[in-house]
């Protein structure tokens, strides 16, 4: 019996020769750790000494005057509970089935928010909220009504607001769909990472497609606008056959955006890592070719590459705000939003002031401790020089729009080297204005990064990697 080759996977493997014969040498040079960059710099180039609460709440009350009036704020709250560990994950969480831990966090978290509504002076206008975690569908449906209508009840809410929250398919309830729904979400995102029963086996995250079709369906009914999945490539067993089989299974479904995120093997953060050898893990090269052959699929289905990982159809805000230059990036990822002041709530949070970044303290018992005897739980930051925001604005260009656009008075001469070998390695195309990214490119957008990052050119004193691989 002759089997038919349909033209995603025909194009998958085209694109797995040509990997194969023209592009092992650059993911082998260029597989190395690599920020994400959703900041610059990143958590582990801060320069924690200079920094300080005074000088934090300083930057927060400049940034809220600047933004408030014209954009509004952007709201990041951290839920870390789970009831069961996905070994995979490299978040911040708490596995616990104790649900009594709930209300106790709420109150936590809406203390902080008082005192940072007090910091302002004035009302703010909440134009981007977002519950991630963890799993924030782990607590019910009446808590979250309690955390989301407070929080709100201490501001203004934006006419073109956006408010969204992550849902695991096992446990989000119609109750929770409906009950922020109410509250002005209009984006939902799930959680799927693979639909192959051993990935599913060994990274401890059982979920049948069934769950993600109920969920999807009732997300529509009840009238969500945007409805994302994200999906993971280099997980544990992982082949060409079981990414295409999780592709053909959720694309009927039509989600309006795809995350298809890279793997980060990071078991010195994450010792649930350490529940499968490195072994069960795909090669560098077969990585990226899961990665082509995704992508190839979604290409095919109709889906347009937004920037890093990210995938959206083109009645989706995210695509059109990348045809219209105005997409942004910060700790949530890739986002429309153009406020300069982002609010992390709860246990690890990260907030973002523009003139600074601060980080709240990440175990939850500590955090709540420090809530409750100053209201405040940052316990390190970074104040953002000039020269800073100038490589974060660099950065933003390369991750956000394809484009290195650099004042030729900061490029050093190693700069100036590293991106001409780039262009001869054809994965950058000078312009009239600088450079371009090229398709090629596209699997190397974390180094093109790295170039204008000074962090990465200083010799590390860590045992361990700080950052996960490029590819």
């Amino acid at each position: 019996m002759t089997s038919i080759i349909t033209a995603p996977e025909a194009t998958a493997y085209f694109a797995y020769m040509m990997l194969a014969r023209s592009l092992t040498d650059l993911i082998r040079k260029y597989d190395v750790p690599t920020p994400r960059y959703t900041s610059y710099p990143t958590v582990p180039h801060w320069n924690i000494d200079s920094f300080s609460k005074s000088k934090w709440e300083e930057a927060v009350v400049r940034a809220f005057n600047e933004t408030n009036e014209s954009h509004g704020i952007s709201l990041y709250v951290h839920l870390p509970f789970c009831e069961s560990l996905c070994t995979y994950c490299a978040c911040n969480k708490r596995i616990t089935k104790n649900h009594g831990v709930e209300k106790g966090y709420i109150e936590s978290l809406l203390t902080e928010w008082r005192q940072y509504n007090a910091l302002f002076g004035r009302t703010p206008t909440i134009r981007e909220l977002h519950l991630g975690g963890g799993t924030p569908t782990f607590f019910s449906p009446e808590n979250l009504h309690k955390l989301v209508s407070e929080i709100l009840a201490q501001g203004i809410v934006h006419p073109e607001h956006e408010f969204s929250f992550e849902g695991h398919p096992n446990n989000t309830t119609t109750a929770h769909l409906q009950t922020l729904y109410d509250l002005g979400c209009r984006r939902v995102s799930f959680g799927v990472q693979d639909l192959d029963p051993l990935v599913q086996k060994t990274i401890n995250r059982i979920q049948p497609l069934e769950n993600l079709e109920k969920v999807t369906r009732e997300s529509r009914r009840i009238g969500y606008t945007s409805i994302s999945y994200d999906l993971i490539y280099g997980l544990p067993h992982q082949t060409r056959a079981t990414v295409s089989s999780t592709m053909e299974k959720v694309l009927p479904l039509r989600p309006d955006r795809i995350s298809f995120y890279s793997y980060a093997h990071v078991p010195w953060v994450s010792p649930g890592q350490r529940g499968y050898s490195e072994s069960d893990l795909p090669t560098d090269i077969e990585k990226r070719v899961l990665y082509e052959t995704g992508r190839a699929i979604l290409k095919e289905a109709g889906y347009e590459d937004i920037g890093m990982d990210h995938f959206a159809l083109r009645t989706d805000a995210l695509y059109q705000a990348m045809t219209e230059g105005t997409l942004n990036r910060n700790f949530m990822g890739y986002t429309t939003s153009t406020a300069e002041l982002l609010i992390g709530l709860g246990s690890s949070a990260i907030s973002d002031a523009k003139y600074a970044y601060a980080q709240n303290l990440k175990k939850v018992e500590e955090y709540r401790q420090a809530i409750d005897n100053n209201g405040s739980a940052v316990f390190k930051g970074h104040l953002q020089s000039h020269d800073d925001r100038r490589t974060r604005a660099i950065i933003l260009d390369i991750a956000c729009r394809g484009k290195v656009n650099v004042p030729s008075e900061i490029i050093t001469e190693s700069m100036r080297a590293r991106l001409l070998e780039m262009v001869e390695e054809g994965i950058l195309l000078p312009s009239t204005e600088g450079y371009t990214v090229t398709e090629t490119g596209r699997a190397f957008v974390r180094n093109i990064c790295g170039v204008f990052d000074p962090g990465l050119q200083q010799p590390s004193t860590q045992v361990a990697p700080v950052f996960s691989k490029a590819i």
